[in-house]
């Protein structure tokens, strides 16, 4: 029996889209994966899939990441963290507190981190002994987050420096029917960054991060190019947010928020569509929807 996975891409603000789609899969009890993996805001959104709660990311991104006690500027420039990842997670966990047993009775969930001294990607199984540990680390932007997660003898920083869409790593891991949700409309390319001094300057206590930073469009990339060419008997399906995806990694306003929240709605109304040979979709007529 062929191996599916469900991977989801982080992101920031921008995982306000996967948060839409995951809700409709809850609402119609979807979930024909064997595995999941998450990156930062992806990891997170699955948290709330796994263990079933609708709308808790939304709630999530749209209360909590807009509080100012998350994202705080001024304290940035006072040399604080511009955003404060632990204060996120134990403020979710509080006002929207999982339910442990629908979570880890649930498929397995991997996170992506990235390794501080390899600048390497690292992938952990969530456990209800490493939870948190792993969503801040997965989630722990480089410089905007000044503290370095550490545990399980490593310390790491966001996955997505190392492996932003861990396509790759699902195929590694034996799936060959692969559901990849991304932040970015289809048409979009990463592009090297352009002040590569600037990096390695600002990250010049981890060196290895600095490397993986200068080469994350490339890793990036490649991805994408896994995901239109994958090898012979693999089959990707691809849900990813419309031209007009308007939200930004640290989009704040919540009209904008809220129409990136019904795009996924209505994608994942689309995928199941799609899925179910609704509308008669297929790979003819709906490029990547399948």
């Amino acid at each position: 029996m062929t191996k599916s996975a469900l991977v989801v891409e982080g992101g920031a603000m921008r995982g306000i889209f996967a948060s839409g789609v995951l809700d409709i899969f809850m609402k119609n009890e979807f979930m024909p994966y064997d595995f999941a993996i998450g990156v930062s805001a992806g990891a997170s959104n699955l948290l709330g899939y796994l263990s079933n709660a609708p709308q808790r990311s939304f709630h999530v991104i749209t209360k909590l990441a807009t509080h100012k006690r998350f994202f705080n500027i001024p304290r940035f420039a006072k040399g604080g963290d511009l955003v404060d990842v632990k204060w996120l997670i134990d403020e979710s966990n509080i006002r929207h507190p999982l339910d442990l047993d629908t979570l880890f009775s649930s498929i397995p969930m991997y996170a992506a981190v990235t390794n501080i001294d390899s600048g390497h990607a690292d992938y952990y199984q969530v456990k209800e002994n490493n939870l948190n540990d792993v969503i801040e680390a997965t989630t722990a932007l480089p410089i905007a987050y000044k503290s370095t997660p550490c545990f399980s003898g490593g310390c790491y920083t966001d996955g997505g420096v190392a492996d932003s869409i861990p396509v790759k790593e699902a195929y590694r891991r034996g799936a060959r029917d692969i559901t990849v949700i991304l932040s970015h409309p289809l048409s979009y390319e990463m592009k090297a960054p352009k002040s590569s001094w600037l990096i390695t300057k600002l990250l010049s206590r981890y060196p290895q991060i600095a490397k993986a930073m200068l080469v994350r469009a490339d890793n990036y990339n490649l991805s994408l190019e896994f995901i239109r060419n994958p090898p012979e008997g693999t089959t990707v399906r691809v849900i990813a947010p419309p031209e007009d995806f308007a939200v930004k990694r640290l989009s704040m306003k919540s009209p904008i928020l809220m129409e990136g929240y019904q795009m996924g709605v209505s994608a994942g109304l689309n995928h199941l569509s799609s899925r179910d040979g609704t509308f008669g979709l297929d790979t003819e007529n709906c490029h990547f929807c399948i």
